[in-house]
């Protein structure tokens, strides 16, 4: 038997490898041993991708209500003065009876139709009146001064009336009220026209106003009413548009007795 001389050696060929998937390939990725499989290395994207990662843009749903909320507080501030205007155009176009009859505690005496206070005529010597201080009736010839004149001892009835007449406002008060309550009244009188003061002898209230045929009696020379008597009846509710207050009586005391008859019927300024 004849023996075969062996040839060269066969060696077998070798591929090294890292761990397999299983099926001899290297797994997808190259993830390094340990890592997750298809983990993307540090410092890159997913596939593909490059530069830092986009983060999303979070929209708001909501309403942004600081400007409607300013709007809204200009619209009613805008809304308020238009009603304020439209409101002070109304009163201010009121008559001064209406005006008048809104101030609280005043008396109309002209609404009782009483000939007694109605009477413009002039008469001589004392007169008797139905009220204290009285706001109209029969009176002298003579008008008291009223041109923001202050009498300091009381003044009489007849004189005072005939300045109502005129359009005078009588600011009257009780005599021996307090000095600071007189002074108070006597800054609201003193030099201006169609106004007098005086104080009245058993008077029932600290303060009594007087316009021809309406009277405000109040407790104190602060209550805001007396301005506001002043204002809507002063040179309004006269008798005689445009009778003078100037020319007239300034002394102080009740007027002198007249015989009987005397100076009767006399009707005007």
């Amino acid at each position: 038997m004849s023996m075969s001389t062996p040839g060269p050696e066969r060696v077998p060929s070798t591929v090294k490898v890292d761990k397999t998937s299983g099926q001899g390939k290297p797994p997808a990725g190259g993830a390094k041993p340990g890592g997750k499989p298809g983990a993307p290395r540090p410092g890159t994207k997913g596939k593909g991708g490059k530069g830092k990662p986009i983060q999303p843009v979070k929209v708001s749903g909501g309403r942004n209500w600081g400007p409607i909320a300013v709007a809204g507080a200009v619209v009613l501030i805008a809304a308020g003065i238009i009603a304020y205007a439209v409101i002070a155009t109304v009163k201010g176009s009121r008559n001064w009876e209406d005006r008048a009859a809104d101030i609280e505690g005043i008396v109309n005496y002209r609404e009782q139709k009483n000939p007694a206070i109605d009477s413009q005529e002039h008469k001589d010597g004392p007169q008797t009146y139905v009220m204290n201080p009285p706001v109209g009736g029969a009176h002298n010839q003579v008008w008291q001064n009223c041109m923001g004149d202050v009498y300091p001892e009381p003044i009489a009835n007849e004189h005072a009336v005939h300045s109502l007449e005129h359009g005078a406002v009588w600011v009257t008060y009780k005599q021996g009220l307090g000095a600071d309550q007189v002074s108070k009244l006597q800054k609201r009188v003193e030099g201006k026209d169609y106004m007098l003061m005086s104080p009245v002898a058993s008077l029932d209230k600290n303060v009594s106003l007087q316009a021809w045929g309406y009277q405000l009696k109040v407790d104190s020379a602060d209550d805001d009413r007396i301005d506001q008597f002043i204002k809507d009846l002063r040179l309004n509710a006269t008798k005689e548009p445009n009778a003078a207050c100037s020319g007239g009586n300034t002394t102080t005391g009740p007027v002198a007795a007249t015989a009987p008859g005397a100076g009767m019927g006399q009707q005007g300024s």
